[in-house]
């Protein structure tokens, strides 16, 4: 489980983002981390029960760095002041749909789908949809999936239809997305309740018919 502890790190990181104050406390860094990346071993043991593409996954594989890169960024902070997971069976760097974990104080959730991936993996899932409409309409409307997730995002979308498709298109509101994502937020006293793990992996197992949609259009 997470404790209360690992949360009260990240927030101290927050006010303390340096190399000193962390160096002094990476010791709490350590414990913090050990212990999400047990919640998210317990995660990935429950969903390889609904799919065997989930056997063998080592949580600490899927963890990100908590450095943070700034070459590019105004903000130099060194460290991220959260912990995050993408539980994906091409990997965590991979553009292919998969799940993720955010623990971080005040902004903990859990997500799945495809976020702002390549021409060569968005358009083919535009293409899927436009071919399986009511197929993935089942997968999006579906109860559990609106239960949990309240629906498929809808804010990164296009202006306008991608080329190849008109606003005649019974699907256009979905062929318009950039991204193929639902989120799904948690308190910080949701995270530290004992079966937080849970909670998750029954919620992330509602995300799985997207997951195996999206992926299959890009199957090799």
């Amino acid at each position: 489980m997470i404790s209360t502890s690992t949360l009260t790190f990240l927030k101290d990181l927050k006010s303390n983002n340096d190399r000193e104050w962390f160096l002094a406390n990476q010791k709490s860094y350590l414990s913090a981390k050990s212990s999400f990346i047990e919640v998210i071993a317990g995660i990935i043991e429950h969903l390889a029960k609904q799919s065997n593409d989930y056997s063998g996954i080592e949580a600490s594989r899927c963890i990100f760095r908590i450095n943070r890169d700034v070459r590019f960024s105004h903000n130099k902070s060194p460290y991220k002041t959260n912990f995050g997971a993408s539980i994906n069976t091409f990997g965590k760097k991979s553009f292919k749909a998969g799940l993720y974990v955010h623990l971080e104080p005040g902004l903990s959730f859990i997500g799945g789908g495809c976020y702002q991936p390549p021409a060569e993996i968005l358009a083919p899932i535009r293409q899927e949809i436009d071919y399986n409409l009511d197929e993935f309409k089942t997968i999006i409307e579906n109860k559990h999936f609106i239960k949990h997730y309240g629906g498929l995002d809808m804010e990164d979308t296009l202006k306008n239809p991608p080329r190849g498709y008109d606003n005649l298109n019974e699907g256009i509101k979905c062929i318009k997305l950039k991204s193929f994502v639902a989120f799904c937020n948690f308190s910080d006293k949701d995270v530290v309740k004992p079966d937080f793990h849970k909670t998750v992996s029954e919620k992330l197992t509602h995300l799985l018919p997207l997951i195996n949609f999206l992926n299959r259009s890009t199957a090799v």
